[in-house]
C-alpha cells in the first residue's frame, strides 16, 4: 500500500498562515526546513526544538469540509495510505524517513486563525492525522510517493 503527496505545507512562525509549497526539506531531529516546529517556535513545541516535528493528514478528508489543507495547520496531506497503520512504525516519504509517533488531535486553533465559524475539532473529529519525526534527511516533493514498510514489520 503506497500512499501519495497531495500537499506541503509550512508557516516559519506560529500563528501565521500556512504557505502551500511544491517541496521541502526534511531534516532529521528537527522537521521541514522553513516550518515553525523545526525551529523550536511552533505553538505545540515552543522552546523545545524537535519534540513535535512533521503533522500528516490524509487529504480525502477535506472534500466537503470546508477547509483547505493551509486551514488544518498541518504540514503533509496525503491519499492512499492508512496513516494510523503507521505509529510506531518507520516510512520513506520522497528520500526522506520518517518514525510514526502518535495520533494527533483535531483542537480549535485552526477554526479560529482561519476565522471559520465551523469546528475543525468536530469537523475532523478521529480524523486529525499522525505526528511523525525525521529519522533521516531527505527531500519531499508534490506527488512523491508514501511507502511504508511491509505489514509483518
Amino acid at each position: 500500500m503506497k500512499g501519495i503527496v497531495r500537499a506541503i505545507c509550512i508557516a516559519a512562525v506560529a500563528g501565521e498562515p500556512m504557505e502551500e509549497v511544491s517541496e521541502v526539506e526534511a531534516t532529521t531531529g528537527q522537521g521541514l526546513k522553513g516550518d515553525r516546529y523545526a525551529t523550536g517556535e511552533g505553538s505545540f513545541n515552543v522552546g523545545s526544538q524537535g519534540s513535535r516535528q512533521v503533522t500528516f493528514m490524509n487529504a480525502i478528508f477535506f472534500v466537503g469540509s470546508g477547509f483547505d489543507f493551509r486551514d488544518s495547520r498541518r504540514n503533509l496531506f496525503v491519499e492512499g495510505v492508512e496513516l494510523m497503520w503507521l505509529i510506531g512504525r518507520e516510512f520513506q516519504v520522497g528520500t526522506a524517513r520518517f518514525r510514526g509517533i502518535k495520533y494527533c488531535d483535531p483542537c480549535q486553533r485552526p477554526s479560529k486563525l482561519s476565522g471559520k465559524s465551523k469546528s475543525f475539532k468536530e469537523v475532523f473529529f478521529d480524523r486529525g492525522g499522525l505526528i511523525a519525526e525525521v529519522t533521516e534527511t531527505g527531500v519531499i516533493r508534490l506527488g512523491d510517493e508514501v511507502t511504508p514498510p511491509p505489514k509483518g514489520y
